[in-house]
């Protein structure tokens, strides 16, 4: 297929070239231009893919879009409130597209872009991906880490009865099993927002000194016993809407592959076998920017309107806007939706129905 990757951060050229290892053509585009620079061409990739994949640079979105049979968002969820604009008004009606991770019901945000647009019934689904086909890290211009890829990623779309298909479409790109979910599963799937914000809260001053700290050889027990109880609340949520929910040792297993224990256990084991995967060492860190007002403060909005106490929630992201001086509530593409009335938006879609 001709894919289009928007996006080209690590996450972006990761799944770029994990789909140019699958025999897919792929363009990729950087909404600021800054992330394709020393890219024209092709790709080297390291890690659990190697090798050079060529790619094609877009210079703008339309360009990006033109001819593709299927798009990839690829971008860290506080790009979405400026991004999501521009792509409803470009995206061609027939052209599906996938999200990742699709955070905060962002499927949903740019379907009633879409319709507000007035692209109706003609337009293709949006597919939702829990979390991102690989973990990556951007090592130069032209070089991508792919740490791992992963072995299985929810999807879901709007309108839902199109997750089966969009699934499909998924796991023909990346090669991973994607079973078919409802889009807000996706959108409180992840286990990055849960293990990010505790990472940041405990390590708070190794971030503000720019320290190198080892992330998984730093999820100790006591950290993970806060991250459990995060997963608890969180969990418990998902059962109002009738949804299950991985649990974080089920999602450090697909990401990582090692076998499943006691969190504190898999994360040490993962220390070992991937040597010191550094943690952030800035305060304008995604693990707290994105994580927190597009994942537990989602929560939070959620249980909000079903009437939910979630405590430790609550707690945590009190205590990250202490630390780091910032409201982390703020959330755009929650702006006119009402949690109450979310899942019959969520069946049809807008104006689909």
């Amino acid at each position: 297929m001709r894919l289009s990757v928007l996006g080209a951060g690590a996450v972006g050229p990761a799944a770029a070239v994990l789909a140019a290892s699958r025999g897919h053509e792929v363009t990729i585009w950087s909404p600021s231009g800054r992330g394709t620079a020393g890219i024209e061409g092709g790709m080297e990739a390291e890690g659990a893919l190697t090798g050079h994949f060529p790619l094609r640079v877009a210079g703008d979105l339309a360009e990006a879009l033109a001819g593709a049979e299927v798009a990839l968002l690829a971008v860290p969820a506080y790009a979405f409130p400026d991004l999501l604009p521009r792509i409803a008004a470009a995206l061609p009606a027939g052209l599906p597209l996938l999200i990742s991770p699709a955070a905060s019901l962002a499927p949903l945000a740019l379907d009633r872009m879409l319709a507000a647009r007035g692209v109706l019934a003609r337009r293709a689904p949006i597919g939702a991906m829990a979390t991102t086909p690989a973990t990556a890290r951007r090592r130069a211009p032209g070089r991508v880490l792919v740490a791992a890829v992963r072995a299985a990623v929810d999807v879901a779309a709007v309108p839902e009865g199109d997750a089966a298909a969009m699934g499909a479409l998924a796991s023909a790109l990346f090669g991973h099993a994607s079973p078919a979910i409802g889009v807000l599963g996706a959108g409180i799937g992840n286990a990055n927002p849960i293990i990010h914000a505790v990472l940041a809260l405990t390590n708070v001053t190794r971030i503000e000194r720019a320290e190198r700290w080892p992330q998984y050889g730093l999820m100790t027990p006591a950290a993970c016993r806060m991250m459990e109880a995060l997963a608890n609340e969180r969990a418990a949520l998902a059962a109002c809407f009738g949804l299950p929910v991985l649990s974080l040792e089920e999602s450090l297993h697909r990401a990582n592959g090692v076998p499943l224990g006691p969190l504190a256990e898999m994360a040490a084991r993962i220390a070992e076998t991937r040597g010191a995967v550094l943690g952030p060492a800035e305060m304008e860190t995604r693990y707290v920017t994105e994580d927190v007002p597009y994942g537990l403060s989602f929560y939070l909005w959620l249980a909000r309107g079903r009437g939910i106490a979630m405590p430790v929630t609550e707690a945590v992201v009190t205590a990250l806007e202490a630390l780091w001086g910032r409201d982390l509530r703020r959330n755009p593409l929650l702006d006119g939706l009402d949690p109450a009335g979310i899942e019959a938006a969520l069946a049809a879609g807008y104006g689909r129905g």
